[in-house]
């Protein structure tokens, strides 16, 4: 096995630290993990889709209500995001270790402080939602609406945000079916009810764009009882019968910071990235705007092969780094960028020839579909980039190397991706074209370096 590994370039003969597994034995576990958190990625991706598709019979601006509430929404979660990412590396790395004690402590450290974050979060986006949307850049057209979306969304999220920490805990052990199934049934309700409450069939009223986060708030709340479920079995590696601590102590808290104060960096710089992108784009009008939000519904499923990838890689370097098998880690860090490759190839096809098909499920306005298929046919042309950093950043974090891609994520969304969208849309004319190649070279930019801090290997000597 080991002279498998070397000829393919994956581990060098020096580095290999002990017994290695065979190929197949590789991407069976690798695939293992990554199919349920590419299906969950899939499915979160598939609620915001559901939401743009079902209120796009409404036209334009009921587009534009919904998709411009995500940001803020995103921004608001930002420190529950960030946390997760602690509490997947740091459980990961107690799993590796053998800890279970550790690893449940971890789990409940991280649902209160998650609950705290959570019910003050959403109480002040309740309160803020009319100047956050109009910084948002929001029109008057469809204001009224995306309040109402936002405001209804707030009250979900603390339910939200503990079903994504009890699932971060479940992916750090290696549970990634836990999140999949979860989020199976929080798409199920949310469609049922997006189809009852958005025009009012059978006793439900016609509530249009507010009736789609109903139906969205309901779907979180249904897969926060199932997670919190799946912690009530005596037999779960996680588990509320596994005696643990149930209070925030300093041992517990200070590794999960260590990365989560990190990734909450690099989540803050991303989300105004995102927030400052989605603004500039906002101000192209309404038709540039809805088109642009219908693309990246689109963009956003390609993200769930990636983010599945993503997670897997994570887990398994968190796990192995902790066992003492930093070549393992590396061999499947490898094992994820090829998979990402593979992946990547199949939805570049997609987008290039399957961009008028998809951008006419959300709408049938003409102009839209028009300008939706070239904007495809561009996007096409990244989505190995845009996989692939996704991996690799992914193998970062499970080491706890979130400083690294905190600051990769300042240079590349929060400068370079808003100053290319302005100078490009604006000064350069290209409109929504501009911004779209300016996504473009921001996910290459990800690339590059993070796949060479990879091949550094620094991240193998962080200990949490």
């Amino acid at each position: 096995m080991k002279k498998f590994f070397t000829i393919s370039g994956m581990i060098k003969p020096s580095q290999i630290a002990g017994e290695l597994p065979s190929t197949k034995t590789v991407y069976k576990t690798f695939l293992q993990l990554a199919w349920p958190s590419a299906l969950e990625a899939l499915l979160v991706g598939l609620v915001s889709a559901f939401d743009t598709m079902m209120v796009g019979v409404l036209g334009e601006d009921a587009i534009a209500a919904v998709g411009i509430t995500n940001q803020p929404r995103f921004i608001l979660l930002a420190m529950v995001f960030s946390l997760n990412v602690g509490i997947t590396a740091v459980t990961a790395r107690r799993k590796g270790q053998g800890d279970r004690t550790g690893a449940n402590n971890v789990l409940r450290t991280g649902i209160l402080l998650a609950a705290i974050i959570s019910l003050v979060m959403s109480v002040l986006g309740y309160i803020f939602a009319r100047p956050v949307l109009l910084f948002a850049g929001a029109e008057q057209s469809y204001l009224d609406d995306a309040m109402a979306y936002f405001r209804i969304i707030m009250f979900s999220i603390p339910f939200q945000s503990l079903n994504l920490t009890i699932n971060a805990a479940q992916r750090g052990c290696g549970r990634t079916k836990i999140s999949m199934w979860t989020n199976i049934a929080s798409n199920v309700v949310n469609i049922i009810f997006n189809y009852f409450l958005i025009n009012g069939a059978w006793i439900f009223p016609r509530l249009e764009v507010a009736g789609a986060a109903i139906a969205t708030a309901m779907g979180a709340c249904v897969a926060f009882i199932i997670s919190v479920a799946t912690l009530c079995k005596k037999e779960g590696y996680l588990s509320f019968y596994h005696k643990s601590i149930w209070t925030l102590r300093r041992n517990v808290i200070k590794p999960i910071l260590k990365v989560g104060s990190s990734a909450f960096v690099e989540q803050a710089f991303m989300r105004i990235g995102f927030f400052a992108y989605a603004a500039i784009i906002a101000r192209l009008g309404t038709t540039s705007y809805s088109t642009h939000l219908i693309c990246m519904n689109i963009l956003s499923l390609s993200f769930s092969f990636g983010d599945g990838l993503s997670v897997a890689a994570s887990a398994l370097v968190g796990q192995n780094l902790g066992a003492k098998r930093p070549d393992l880690s590396l061999v499947y860090g490898k094992t994820g960028q090829r998979l990402a490759f593979m992946i990547s190839t199949v939805v570049f096809f997609i987008f290039m020839f399957g961009g008028r098909f998809l951008v006419s499920l959300f709408s049938s306005e003409q102009n839209i579909i028009y300008l939706g298929a070239r904007i495809m046919f561009l996007a096409s042309f990244f989505t190995h980039a845009q996989t692939s950093q996704m991996v690799m950043s992914g193998c970062l974090r499970g080491a706890g190397d979130a400083a690294y891609t905190a600051v990769t994520s300042f240079i590349s969304i929060a400068l370079i991706r808003p100053f290319l969208t302005w100078l490009l849309c604006f000064p350069l004319g290209l409109d929504l074209y501009g911004a779209w190649i300016a996504l473009g070279i921001d996910q290459l930019f990800r690339l590059i370096v993070s796949i060479t801090r990879f091949s550094g290997g620094k991240w193998a000597s962080i200990t949490l």
